[in-house]
């Protein structure tokens, strides 16, 4: 199993381009939490969203039921 980023996929590049333009994003998790923040990194597993306080927080791409940027 390859561990690299595949970066061809339009998913993947789709959320590199929030995190080089630092688009405001909304994400809703499946046990209904929304998170609001912008995007700093992702890998194969996870996605690091930072919020308004500055406080990262690391979210499985298992649990993630939809995200799309802010208006």
């Amino acid at each position: 199993m390859s561990t690299d980023l595949e970066t061809g996929l339009p998913s993947i590049r789709q959320i590199q381009n929030l995190i080089r333009d630092e688009k405001e994003v909304e994400m809703k998790l499946l046990t209904n939490d929304l998170l609001t923040g912008k995007i700093r990194w992702q890998d194969q597993n996870c996605i690091c969203m930072v919020d308004h306080y500055d406080q990262p927080t690391v979210i499985w791409r298992q649990a993630i039921a939809y995200m799309k940027p802010k208006p």
